[in-house]
């Protein structure tokens, strides 16, 4: 197993998208228990505030300890973590007892992510819960590596869409506040017609454009990438899915976007879940090993998965 830096934050990986039934609290228990098979060292972290199962994944039963300690008696992150059963990997339950997740204060939510990048560990990864709340897209925005997964359904790909959307634009928002962001954003929306602005992309490139805040939105575009995984995949017109979406992203938002691989649908996966078993096939043969070997080292390396056609 690597050795720890005593003065390297961990890294930071969300792992979230709009809609639910996407598979993404699946999808983050996979990623992390193959890091911690190869000796790295990772804590999950289940921001699914009201609504957390990750634990459920690994035969855990409702953890005592939960994300309600830090927030209600100021418990330290690392007296909350619980065993999975795997070797290298432990777990932070989000399961709220008497906190709504819409009434968790923003400074309590800086806390919260400050602190998590002081834990001992190498890997941090987050699942987030359904939805485009506030608290969902800050704890996306917060991620050194944000993945989003979705499965190849038309809503779900529209739900993705919006939910990169307000992402992004909160980015934005956040960014420029001192220079009201919302305003120049929505009155230079309001007269598209006349700037000739077709699109989102449009509005963005038209504002980078103005004095002063240009700079600013180069800099926070630069710095929002988007690392697909498909889930659920039942044939080869879906995988390319990825692709489309991928562009689609760039033409309409201006965003970077790497499709780092797939999954295939497969009951197996459906059996584990059900019977609340961790779920990693042992045969280095098998098809989904191989499929999450793929986008858990691109994921690793920065890289994306190669499509080829025929």
């Amino acid at each position: 197993m690597e050795k720890l830096s005593s003065k390297k934050e961990a890294e930071i990986w969300v792992i979230g998208g709009s809609k639910g039934g996407t598979g993404k609290t699946f999808i983050a228990s996979i990623i992390g228990t193959y890091l911690a098979r190869k000796g790295k060292k990772v804590i999950l972290v289940d921001a699914d505030l009201g609504g957390a199962n990750l634990h459920s994944l690994f035969g855990i039963e409702r953890p005592k300890k939960s994300l309600t300690n830090f927030f209600e008696t100021k418990a330290p992150l690392n007296e909350l973590l619980v065993e999975t059963g795997i070797e290298n990997m432990s777990l932070i339950t989000g399961d709220i007892h008497s906190l709504a997740s819409d009434n968790i204060k923003y400074t309590q939510k800086l806390k919260l992510f400050r602190h998590i990048k002081k834990l001992n560990t190498q890997y941090v990864l987050i699942d987030v819960g359904a939805g485009t709340h506030n608290n969902v897209i800050d704890t996306f925005l917060f991620a050194d590596k944000k993945i989003a997964v979705l499965v190849p359904e038309l809503l779900a790909i529209e739900n993705m869409y919006h939910f990169v959307k307000n992402a992004l634009f909160r980015k934005l928002r956040m960014a420029l506040r001192a220079y009201d962001f919302k305003r120049i954003a929505h009155e230079t929306w309001a007269d598209r017609e006349t700037k000739k602005i077709r699109n989102l992309r449009g509005l963005i490139d038209y504002l980078m454009g103005l004095p002063d805040i240009g700079d600013i939105i180069q800099e926070e575009l630069s710095d929002f990438k988007i690392c697909l995984i498909l889930n659920k995949i039942r044939n080869k017109q879906d995988i390319f899915i990825g692709a489309s979406i991928k562009s689609t992203f760039t033409k309409y938002l201006g965003i970077s976007t790497q499709y780092v691989g797939f999954m295939e649908y497969d009951d197996s996966i459906w059996r584990s879940i059900r019977q609340r078993q961790p779920f990693m096939p042992n045969q280095s043969s098998s098809r989904l090993t191989k499929e999450i070997e793929l986008f858990t080292e691109n994921l690793l390396r920065g890289k994306e998965m190669r499509l080829l056609k025929g």
